[in-house]
């Protein structure tokens, strides 16, 4: 057992909560949690959430014990090997004091803002339909008429004459890595610079080589496929994307794609050459993946010898369409009923804050492939309804919903993972309770509880 799991631990965090909460009326009466982990923590005080991602506590010199006080925990994590830790306290003026700790374990994602867990992944490594799904074949794709190797390169060496190139054994070594041929564009710009740092000269030479190839080139060992896996979402967030490519698009509607190489940074997003492109677009064109979005890419150029060369984008709109939209949301600012939210290719329903008598979900329980429901407290009028929507792969309902469909042995089977709507203010062991008793019918890992007990005295 480590020192995770000692209250002295905890004692000196304790007690700057106890202090801090004895000042507001009958806080102490109820629970304190938070969360403690290694890259973010978040700990509850009276005039906010003291939360950081950096490690640096705001106004830190008046904070210094409590920064001091969640370092001492970040250290037994780090002894434990742990990425973090929950924790609820409970804890009275006289001294005595009980803490659970959290271990959501494999099955529950993290939430690094607060205690609660995630997403519960009911099934071992689900994903969500749109990180499934593959590119559609376009068997007559050609590159842009305006790609030129040849072009390229010379280009490149009279613009980088003192540049390092990459051999032939390494870039072979590269497409063993990543399983795949480099296109000849991508061949000819690292025949003329491998883009290491430790190749050039100064940081006026880096300059002139982001300058020349329009970004901050990757060297070939860190050169990546941006296939689905590479762009992680948590189930809560990822079960709300709907992806598809309309008629005529330059660049397919994707998470991630085999044939996108990534090459390169600009600004935090990734520019990658894309080997599948839509019905009109040209294979190796060039896409960026935005650093703010989990799907989709734009198009940039139609080759790298455009971008590289700065040459006129040829670029065609794809023809807009009137199609009704795969996610919809039912709430008091949006669509006023479910029924004006049905429609054949629906795939996402989120039912938010509402005014009016409780909704049926009559008209979706046919809809072929609706895959997400998402329903605030008293929304639906009758959760039993959710039994007959047989294709749910992400389920997320209050915990009065749920208990429903538990105790009526209705939970949709078809389920890969489920969510429990709360706010961050509840007592989060309830919570894990039910979560645990979800996870249970799937015979998934349990959220493990360890109750630490101890005196922290009489407050001052």
């Amino acid at each position: 057992m480590s020192t995770l799991h000692e209250f002295t631990t905890w004692e000196p965090l304790l007690h700057i909560l106890r202090s801090a909460h004895t000042a507001t009326p009958g806080a102490l009466g109820g629970h304190v949690a938070g969360r403690i982990g290694t890259h973010a923590y978040s700990v509850p005080m009276p005039w906010g959430t003291m939360f950081t991602m950096h490690g640096q506590a705001s106004d830190a010199a008046n904070r210094r014990p409590e920064f001091d006080a969640v370092q001492r925990v970040r250290g037994a994590l780090a002894e434990a090997d742990a990425d973090g830790a929950s924790f609820v306290a409970r804890m009275s003026p006289d001294g005595p004091a009980v803490l659970h700790l959290l271990d959501f374990g494999p099955a529950a994602e993290v939430e690094v803002s607060g205690p609660l867990p995630g997403a519960l992944v009911l099934v071992e490594g689900a994903v969500p339909e749109p990180w499934r799904r593959l590119p559609d074949p376009v068997p007559d794709a050609k590159p842009s008429p305006a790609a030129d190797p040849a072009a390229l390169e010379s280009f490149l060496r009279e613009r980088l004459p003192d540049a390092i190139g990459a051999t032939a054994e390494e870039i072979a070594t590269a497409e063993a890595r990543l399983g795949i041929p480099l296109p000849d564009e991508l061949k000819a710009l690292y025949r003329v610079t491998r883009a290491r740092w430790d190749d050039l000269a100064d940081d006026e030479a880096m300059w002139h080589l982001i300058e020349t190839v329009t970004c901050e080139l990757f060297p070939l060992d860190e050169l990546y496929i941006a296939d689905a896996p590479s762009r992680h979402s948590p189930w809560r967030f990822a079960a709300m994307e709907t992806v598809g490519t309309p008629p005529g698009a330059a660049v397919q509607g994707l998470v991630g794609s085999p044939g996108w190489i990534v090459f390169g940074n600009s600004d935090g997003d990734r520019l990658a050459v894309d080997l599948t492109p839509g019905s009109a677009g040209h294979t190796g064109q060039i896409i960026m993946l935005s650093h703010e979005e989990s799907v989709s890419a734009g198009l940039v150029a139609g080759s790298l010898t455009e971008l590289m060369l700065r040459l006129p984008a040829q670029r065609r709109s794809a023809p807009r369409t009137e199609e009704p939209p795969a996610a919809a949301r039912v709430n008091i600012r949006s669509l006023k009923s479910v029924e004006a939210a049905a429609h054949p290719a629906l795939e996402v329903l989120s039912i938010g804050v509402w005014e009016g008598e409780p909704l049926s979900l009559e008209p979706v329980v046919d809809l072929p492939r609706l895959r997400t429901l998402t329903a605030y407290p008293g929304t639906l009028a009758d959760p039993l309804e959710i039994s007959r929507l047989t294709g749910l792969e992400y389920l997320a309902l209050c915990p009065q919903d749920w208990r429903v469909l538990l105790d009526a042995d209705m939970v949709p089977r078809s389920l890969l993972a489920a969510g429990i709507e709360v706010r961050n203010d509840v007592d989060p062991l309830p919570v894990v309770d039910l979560a645990n008793e979800i996870l249970a019918g799937w015979d998934r890992p349990l959220i493990t509880r360890t109750t630490l007990e101890g005196s922290l005295g009489p407050v001052p």
